[in-house]
């Protein structure tokens, strides 16, 4: 088995508190009601929403794939930063055991957020991963965040 490391730092005119409450504690129901082509349903499937509670995410029709279930590895509430490792579902493919993720919310100098990810993707066998399928993976991220990111702006009292 082998790992494959693939970081990104972005930035956001959202602070860290509240893009934190959004991204990370809201997430499964703020996602569904702003973006159900690309998430249909979050829901938890074992445990109280802590470290070790794994959630099982249902895709919508627009999806490649249609759920993953992830396990909540590490949530410090205080500093921003959640863990969590994908387990289960058909965007692990033959390659990859799980996908580990840790992002982590800084305070930047204009108010905003510096976004620092970091995905560890554990390759079974000899396999190797190519950067530019994780980018692939990457933009559409990056994409529902942006989509959270211009919810935020447009309703100044959501999540505060």
């Amino acid at each position: 088995m082998g790992v494959f490391t693939y970081s990104d730092e972005s930035t956001s005119v959202i602070p860290p508190p509240r893009l934190f409450k959004a991204l990370v504690l809201e997430a499964d129901t703020l996602i569904p009601k702003i973006a159900p082509q690309s998430v249909k349903s979050a829901e938890i499937v074992e445990g109280d929403g802590g470290v070790g509670t794994i959630k099982k995410i249902s895709f919508g029709e627009g999806s490649h794939y249609s759920y993953v279930k992830h396990r909540i590895d590490g949530l410090d509430k205080d500093n921003f930063v959640y863990s969590y490792t994908l387990v289960e579902g058909d965007a692990l493919s033959d390659k990859v055991e799980k996908i580990s993720y840790e992002i982590k919310l800084v305070a930047s100098a204009d108010g905003g957020s510096v976004i620092k990810s970091t995905s560890n993707y554990h390759t079974k066998g000899d396999v190797e991963i190519k950067e530019e399928d994780v980018k692939a993976g990457k933009e559409k991220a990056t994409g529902l965040f942006k989509l959270i990111e211009n919810y935020l702006v447009a309703n100044p009292d959501a999540y505060n």
